[in-house]
């Protein structure tokens, strides 16, 4: 392993903890529902209320990560998840179970700030996130094999998250070193800078890949949120086939995140992130229509394969708007704030709509966003990524897999050196 690998290891495993509560949606929602006795709708709001907690503690860190220092923030993030998800595993009373549900999912999101703003600080940011993709993905997938052999209930999903959390810990020990520190305005060796100095950058394209992004996880997590009802209802799989399906599908999506990192930036972002969605647009409307293993299995697992590779790509892009990491928290939670939609919008135009209706108006609506998106790759390619002078003693350049065009090019006098002084996504 490279030193630069080992240096964001840690972010690798605090980005996994983070993300593990969406990946494993599906499950936690059907739990609940058939472990509690709740609706689908309603199981589908409590699925809701744990990611809106997680995108409000993005929202509310983004440019508060320095200040409360990375590795005190994510240890303070592992605490929430395992005491709110472990709470929720040991009891069967509703208003206990949501109350733990939010405090885990404000967990998760503490953690996944601290991971996003570390993650743009690297010199390569595409590859971590593609590294922290990789690694909740074989997390998911080991679950969604694990779960359905170990019985019925709704603790088994919440428990698994908060051993999650616990298991990330030792993780957070090097958070404050060299190698992996967040508090320093992204390019790495250099001093810490005040706030006040670097203002947010790039604001109308980072203002409209937030909302893109929003619009573009809450597309993708309401068929997400409803795909273990349409494969045992409508494709009339049984759990432990549809939990196959599932850990077949992550697993194709690590071999997608693979083939995006080894490929980079030889085609840029804007034709992976607007073909990319394209695709996934379609293979939505093949899983929503799905009413039969092989169908049901094809547009699960082609849909995963594509999925991580946009959003590796995407988690790129907004780490290129800002060095500091802070529009790569906003747009994660963005993300996150979608992601906590998603499973209501399914529930919702599933019930209104059929699951066949619902997936065309998701291919719709994943085309339509699929414009931004692209427009701000173009957009943005070849942009600083600092936008105010800094106190170094010489031109320094920052690369990213995805856009190695990309300069933070920075000359002042060298009477003004300081001494040297690191460490994204993605959301969801």
């Amino acid at each position: 392993m490279s030193s630069r690998l080992r240096a964001a290891w840690p972010l690798v495993a605090v980005f996994a903890v983070g993300y593990l509560a969406a990946y494993l949606l599906p499950t936690v929602v059907g739990r609940l529902s058939a472990g509690l006795g709740l609706t689908p709708a309603q199981a589908g709001l409590v699925g809701s209320v744990l990611l809106l907690a997680s995108s409000a503690a993005g929202f509310a860190l983004a440019s508060r990560v320095e200040r409360f220092g990375p590795r005190r923030l994510a240890r303070t993030g592992l605490v929430l998840a395992f005491a709110g998800y472990g709470a929720a595993a040991l009891t069967s009373a509703v208003p206990v179970v949501v109350t733990g549900v939010a405090v885990g999912g404000f967990g998760s999101g503490t953690a996944t700030a601290v991971a996003a703003a570390g993650i743009a600080a690297q010199r390569d940011p595409h590859r971590v996130s593609a590294l922290g993709l990789l690694s909740v993905s074989a997390a998911a997938g080991a679950l969604y094999l694990t779960i359905p052999r170990l019985g019925g209930g709704h603790a088994l999903p919440f428990a698994a998250l908060a051993l999650a959390a616990l298991a990330a810990w030792p993780a957070t020990r090097r958070l404050d070193c060299p190698g992996a520190r967040v508090s320093v305005p992204g390019v790495q060796g250099l001093p810490d800078q005040p706030t006040s100095r670097n203002p947010l950058p790039h604001r109308r394209s980072g203002a409209v890949l937030a909302g893109a992004m929003l619009c573009w996880a809450m597309a993708q997590n309401a068929l997400w949120g409803v795909s273990g009802r349409i494969g045992t209802t409508q494709a009339g799989l049984s759990e432990v086939a549809v939990g196959a399906v599932f850990a077949a599908a992550l697993g194709a999506g690590l071999t997608g995140v693979i083939v995006a990192g080894a490929v980079g930036a030889r085609f840029g972002r804007a034709v992976p992130i607007g073909v990319g969605t394209a695709l996934i647009a379609c293979c939505i409307v093949v899983s929503s229509s799905a009413r039969g293993l092989a169908a049901f299995a094809v547009g699960e697992i082609l849909w995963n394969t594509f999925y991580p590779v946009v959003l590796s790509y995407l988690i790129g892009l907004a780490a290129s708007l800002d060095a500091r990491g802070r529009w790569a928290v906003l747009v994660g939670s963005a993300t996150s704030l979608g992601v906590a939609c998603g499973p209501m919008a399914g529930s919702l135009l599933s019930a209104h709509a059929g699951y066949p209706g619902m997936g065309l108006v998701l291919c719709g609506a994943l085309l339509v966003v699929a414009v931004p998106m692209t427009a701000v790759a173009v957009h943005t390619s070849g942009r600083r990524l600092v936008p105010v002078p800094l106190p170094v003693p010489a031109a320094i350049r920052r690369r990213t897999a995805a856009a190695p065009a990309v300069l933070a090019e920075i000359t002042v006098p060298v009477a003004e050196a300081a001494p040297a002084g690191t460490a994204k996504v993605l959301a969801s």
